[in-house]
């Protein structure tokens, strides 16, 4: 299975670092946050990645063209021209495959550019700029049970994001952009979504959240996975240092692995 990473907005409300990189490649305690995304998913098996660059997309590139050098000790040696050798070496079993899908395209049309990568098959997916500790392999197995098209992770916060009314069979009645007001269910990411959605999806003008899922919605084809444990977005720069501060302190609920 692949999972799909939207990876390419502007991140205009934490401009004092995204006007140098893309958001997803601000750092919690040292790496890319969307690097602990990826290591939580290769963590429940699944390692074939989609990222959909766009704002700054050739640092996304680069970074991962120099894994090797930044996770491994070096030595460079001049003695005899230029040699690299590369010690202790710290390789992830990752296949990275970095689509550049445009710096204004919205986040439906990103899915949209991408769907010659996914092939016919169901995908994960989700937002390059929040950490999460929900069991992928649970929310996989209740996304087989119930044959829909497209699953999404909610969660409870009391702060302004996508809006959920959700039944008592879990399948999402309606969905709605985020007020002011709002604390209530919230869209959290962590999908899962069947090919059939790309029927849903017009053109890089298509926002996904809006009238793509609405109509998930209205036909019964969104369900929710409720999720009780840690998520959190990575918005404002508040929000940064407070993840900073779970990895510096080693209590961050979303680092599954050893």
């Amino acid at each position: 299975m692949k999972a799909v990473i939207l990876a390419g907005g502007l991140g205009t409300r934490i401009s004092e670092e995204s006007q140098y990189k893309p958001k997803p490649m601000i750092e919690i305690g040292g790496m890319p946050i969307l690097w602990h995304i990826m290591k939580e998913y290769s963590y429940y098996g699944i390692n074939d990645f989609i990222i959909c660059a766009g704002y700054k997309q050739f640092i996304i590139k680069e970074w991962f063209n120099n894994y090797f050098l930044y996770t491994s000790d070096v030595t460079f040696d001049f003695t005899h021209g230029k040699q690299i050798i590369l010690h202790e070496q710290h390789s992830e079993p990752w296949r990275v495959t970095i689509v550049d899908t445009g710096d204004d395209t919205m986040t439906g049309g990103r899915i949209k550019r991408i769907q010659k990568y996914v092939g016919d098959e169901p995908f994960c997916m989700t937002y390059g700029d929040g950490v999460c500790d929900v069991d992928i392999r649970k929310l996989l197995e209740f996304h087989a049970s119930h044959r829909k098209l497209a699953t999404l992770t909610s969660v409870q916060q009391d702060q302004s994001k996508g809006v959920l009314n959700i039944g008592g069979d879990n399948a999402v009645k309606s969905f709605r952009e985020k007020a002011i007001q709002d604390g209530a269910l919230i869209n959290a990411g962590y999908m899962v979504l069947e090919p059939g959605i790309f029927e849903y999806l017009t053109d890089d003008t298509c926002v996904f959240e809006q009238e793509p899922m609405e109509r998930l919605a209205e036909d019964g084809q969104l369900m929710s996975y409720h999720h009780k444990g840690f998520w959190q977005c990575m918005d404002t720069l508040r929000e940064k240092m407070q993840l900073e501060a779970l990895w510096a302190n080693g209590t961050a609920p979303w680092k599954v692995w050893d």
